[in-house]
């Protein structure tokens, strides 16, 4: 494979062309969220998509169980599911790498964009951004240890006090000094001391001009914009300005949005929401021969058929009838029959 030079005199891999598309839409890496279940369902609505695992810490990978924290169904689908590990020691970064290398993924993303106090008490997410010659160290020994596996930073536009002029020109050129090419920025600073988590979500001011003004001062960075992004319009229109956007709560509560998404920044017709149900009840027979229950599949299915006439029926059968141990996937395809036929019915009526 080709290399490219950086200004920082690292080389690197460039990015294979078919995971460079696949960047131009992401859905956001999100605890609790977007386990592998979850990336089966985005998968189904947007085929050329990034996924993203969880969060996983380096020190999880190298003492823990990785088969359950790594395996899933990211080599199934292609070569667009991006790792993404927290920590801060670069050694262990590495070596987490390279015990994730025989999993498959795609690209490996270093987080330094959580707020959370369990983030920080661990010395890795928002708070690194204080410290970008720490990142950039870290980022060294992932991108030594990927091999030909791109590897990019998602961090925030400061953190605090901190200046978000100078302070992320500044971390980016650090960062960048290792031979990083991918910054995806979520528009926001994070306020470490004085907002929770879900608070630094919302309250901080979205800022996209800042993240416009890093891509026209590097045109030789990938520049992905996330934060806020919840209308398809707002997406087609933001993928066109940037290298990439990437999807958050809006694609996990309502995901047949991020299919239209999908549909319209790739460019070919969306994915039918109805197929997709009963392909992830095909899906959730096959778990559930493996012991995996099946509230633990619906529960990222449940904003599937917003909007749609009998949407509330079908998201409580699957929030409540899908609870119990011997919950059978029939609950999926059966709730789904009966809003097809509602739909008809109405379609009739007028």
């Amino acid at each position: 494979m080709t290399t490219t030079c950086t200004s920082g005199g690292s080389s690197r891999p460039q990015t294979p062309p078919g995971h460079a598309r696949a960047r131009r839409l992401a859905v956001a890496p999100m605890m609790d969220w977007t386990d592998r279940h979850c990336r089966v369902l985005h998968r189904a609505l947007a085929p050329e998509a990034a996924l993203y695992s969880e969060m996983v810490t380096a020190d999880a990978i190298i003492h823990g169980d990785r088969d359950r924290l790594l395996s899933g169904h990211h080599t199934e689908m292609g070569d667009a599911v991006v790792l993404q590990l927290g920590g801060s020691d670069p050694e262990k970064l590495a070596r987490a790498i390279t015990l994730a290398e025989p999993y498959g993924y795609a690209e490996y993303n270093l987080n330094v964009g959580c707020p959370s106090d369990r983030v920080q008490s661990g010395r890795f997410g928002a708070c690194l951004m204080a410290e970008p010659e720490l990142v950039r160290d870290c980022m060294a020994a992932m991108m030594a240890a990927a091999g030909d596996a791109p590897v990019s930073v998602k961090c925030r536009l400061g953190i605090d006090d901190m200046d978000i002029e100078e302070g992320l020109d500044r971390f980016v050129e650090t960062v960048a000094s290792a031979g990083v090419t991918h910054f995806i920025i979520h528009a926001r600073k994070a306020w470490l001391n004085g907002l929770s988590p879900k608070e630094n979500r919302t309250i901080p001011p979205l800022d996209y001009d800042r993240v416009r003004r890093l891509k026209r001062d590097r045109p030789d960075l990938e520049i992905s914009l996330n934060g806020g992004i919840a209308r398809v319009d707002d997406a087609v229109a933001l993928a066109a300005s940037f290298d990439g956007v990437m999807i958050g709560r809006a694609a996990y509560q309502t995901p047949f949005i991020f299919a239209e998404m999908a549909a319209a920044i790739y460019g070919h017709a969306a994915a039918d929401r109805m197929q997709v149900a009963m392909a992830m009840a095909d899906y959730a027979e096959a778990e559930s021969a493996k012991g995996t229950k099946l509230i633990a599949i619906t529960r990222h299915m449940l904003g599937l058929m917003h909007g749609l006439p009998g949407a509330k029926s079908w998201r409580r059968s699957l929030s409540e009838d899908a609870r119990g141990d011997d919950a059978s996937p029939m609950i999926i395809r059966d709730a789904t029959e009966r809003l097809i036929q509602e739909i008809n019915a109405r379609t009739l009526a007028a």
